[in-house]
């Protein structure tokens, strides 16, 4: 099977004026959430760490709109991880207060946020790697396209563990508010298996949803 050009052309373009505008629409907003998350962050040094992902990648996305659209799922998907990240960067995540609340009222020992924020880390990554794989390459359809979207979900959150380690080596205990591990030995494993988790639960939730949403953004892209 050949590789799927990822281009659609405007004739190709069926979908409906408000879903061709939805990505405007969530960079704008995401790019909004940004600029006011930087207004009195808690530790400006982890809000610049915590948000970069968002600074690059959305100019990145917004340079390739054109010859690489994304998929409507995946650009409501990617606003919400940016979201994620913009409020975890200005609380930092031990202290964000929605944490807090959800910590007292399971009577959690510590602020659950971090574990969400990598719960997406691999939720809404596996959704990318599926639909750069389907366009991309010969694997649509393919029994190996969701363990190698897995494969590289755990890939990138091993990648940002190590990055943490880093800033742990270099910045000391001004890295902690970064690290987030809030006293857990075992932050790093958890971090990995909460990514792989939502990795999991990505593919076998929105899978279907992903070929029909591919599918309204080309014929061609869907299952």
């Amino acid at each position: 099977m050949s590789a799927i050009h990822p281009t659609a052309s405007p004739a190709q373009d069926a979908r409906p004026a408000s879903r061709r505008r939805l990505p405007a629409v969530l960079a704008f907003c995401v790019a909004a959430a940004l600029a006011v998350s930087a207004w009195g962050a808690e530790d400006p040094a982890t809000w610049l760490l915590e948000t970069v992902w968002v600074m690059v990648g959305l100019p990145l996305a917004i340079l390739l709109r054109r010859r690489f659209p994304l998929s409507g799922l995946l650009c409501g998907l990617l606003a919400a991880h940016a979201l994620v990240l913009i409020v975890g960067g200005h609380y930092t995540y031990a202290e964000v207060p929605a944490g807090d609340w959800v910590r007292d009222w399971l009577g959690l020992e510590r602020n659950p946020y971090d574990r969400f924020g990598h719960l997406m880390q691999g939720f809404v990554p596996a959704v990318l790697v599926r639909e750069l794989l389907v366009r991309t390459s010969p694997l649509r359809g393919s029994r190996w396209l969701a363990p190698l979207a897995v494969c590289a979900c755990l890939a990138f959150s091993a990648v940002f563990e190590m990055l943490e380690w880093m800033a742990a080596v270099i910045g000391g205990e001004a890295a902690d508010a970064f690290l987030g591990t809030q006293g857990d030995v075992w932050d790093t494993q958890w971090d990995m298996f909460c990514a792989l988790i939502g990795a999991l639960c990505s593919l076998m939730l929105l899978s279907r949803l992903h070929d029909r949403s591919l599918s309204r953004l080309a014929p061609s892209f869907g299952g």
